[in-house]
């Protein structure tokens, strides 16, 4: 679950990080009165950040920087107009901008190859780590947080170094790359980024310039499967942003990730899931999602689970392969035909079904003119001839969901 940067850097900020202040607002007067407070603090300028979980805010014209608060309420009203990347932009964050003297990346990321988290540190902050990572690649530093006692001091003062970070900000560096390996702990998180994290120059009480390390934006992704653990993060999902079909798929407590293929698959088992699409790519298809209806699935299940592959129009081809042991191969192949008797689309479907009351399916499916199929091979064979079959002769509709 990806959450907005104000969100994330409140997590940050729960664990001592150097986060500068922020208000979130959601219209141009908003935006005004917020400015008016930053100015009052003693900030000399504001920037005005669209709120949106996608990456390209700047260059998408989505940053902006104020020197009043009347062109503060502007920049709002702008950026408000925006959709960035396909994303109407709906809320902004105000705050003071920082007066940078230099940037840099720092990330922590769960490596599920090494069962680590993984902490990542580059001098070439406040751009695309994705296209440093491209174009080069030997700027990122990368190592290894202890699995029991976290990143330790001089590991952090070893990537400190490797990005040419030292004197009076070490200590500073050592104690944010600890507390991002700490917020993910705490938050049971995939990743936490600081990008950039800046050295910025302020004005001490007596008037006397200083410079100190500051995490200027964040990204934070919590692992869905641990928010039962986290009850209060799940209010900073962003419902705006979701997509549909991912917030249906979780309200059928359905395992649903979309895919670029054109064989929608429908399985029980996250292992029998992947082997399914494995065979799907070796039969000279692409699979359009890995969908798995967990065990002990009853017809209401597989008739939702049906609706969410069907919803993605580049599906051309179903292929259903359940193994039956909790979950009843009669019960799936009830949801089947209830669910082609309503959908729109008249898309060609090959069924698998062994295990518990295999048999009882069979006799269902033949009965309502289901295609079927032996083995995982020879379902997986027939699903890619009737995708391409379907893709020379264009989508059909439904008749008897028509009625």
């Amino acid at each position: 679950m990806k959450i907005q940067e104000a969100d994330a850097k409140s997590l940050l900020l729960a664990q001592g990080l150097p986060v500068p202040a922020w208000e979130v607002v959601r219209s141009a007067p908003e935006a005004r009165a917020a400015a008016e407070r930053a100015f009052a603090a003693g900030a000399s300028l504001v920037v005005v950040k669209a709120q949106v979980l996608v990456g390209g805010r700047g260059k998408a014209g989505g940053v902006k920087v104020a020197a009043d608060a009347g062109a503060a309420e502007a920049a709002a009203k702008a950026i408000l107009a925006l959709e960035i990347k396909g994303i109407p932009v709906r809320k902004l964050l105000v705050g003071p901008a920082a007066d940078i003297a230099r940037e840099y990346y720092l990330g922590a990321i769960l490596d599920r190859v090494s069962r680590r988290i993984v902490v990542m540190a580059s001098a070439e902050g406040g751009v695309e780590i994705e296209e440093v990572a491209k174009v080069n690649p030997g700027a990122i530093h990368r190592l290894e947080a202890h699995p029991h006692l976290g990143l330790l001091d001089w590991q952090a003062r070893q990537l400190a170094f490797a990005v040419g970070l030292g004197g009076p900000h070490l200590r500073d560096f050592v104690q944010v790359a600890k507390g991002l390996v700490a917020t993910m702990l705490a938050n049971d998180a995939d990743l936490v980024e600081v990008n950039p994290l800046a050295i910025v120059r302020e004005t001490a009480a007596d008037g006397s310039p200083v410079e100190r390390l500051a995490c200027l934006d964040a990204k934070i992704t919590l692992d869905d499967s641990a928010l039962f653990r986290h009850p209060a993060l799940e209010a900073l999902r962003d419902l705006d942003e979701e997509d549909p079909v991912d917030r249906q798929a979780r309200d059928e407590g359905i395992n649903f990730i979309k895919l670029d293929g054109s064989i929608g698959c429908m399985v029980n088992g996250a292992g029998l899931a992947m082997t399914t699409m494995d065979l799907v790519k070796r039969a000279g298809g692409e699979p359009a999602n890995f969908l798995d209806i967990g065990g002990g699935a009853r017809a209401d299940k597989v008739a939702a689970a049906m609706r969410l592959i069907l919803a993605d129009p580049q599906v051309t081809a179903i292929l259903v392969n359940i193994f039956g042991g909790i979950t009843r191969g009669d019960e799936v192949a009830r949801g089947l035909i209830e669910a082609r008797a309503v959908q729109a689309r008249d898309v060609p479907m090959v069924v698998r079904i062994v295990g518990t009351n295999a048999e009882e399916a069979a006799a269902l499916l033949e009965a309502n003119h289901f295609a079927t199929a032996s083995s995982l091979d020879d379902a997986a064979a027939k699903a890619v001839a009737a995708a391409g079959a379907a893709a020379r002769t264009g989508p059909l509709t439904n008749p008897a969901a028509d009625r």
